[in-house]
């Protein structure tokens, strides 16, 4: 039971670890043209 633990470890970390970067980079890209939108309005 102890390697499946190990294995399954493994194989959600990195699933993890891309959402979670995903997400940052989604939130950062978001706040910057939220930021860039209100301060140079398009017409």
């Amino acid at each position: 039971m102890s390697i499946l633990a190990v294995v399954w470890h493994w194989w959600i970390a990195p699933v993890l670890v891309v959402g979670a970067l995903a997400a940052i980079g989604a939130s950062v890209v978001g706040y910057l043209q939220q930021v860039t939108y209100k301060r140079y309005p398009r017409d």
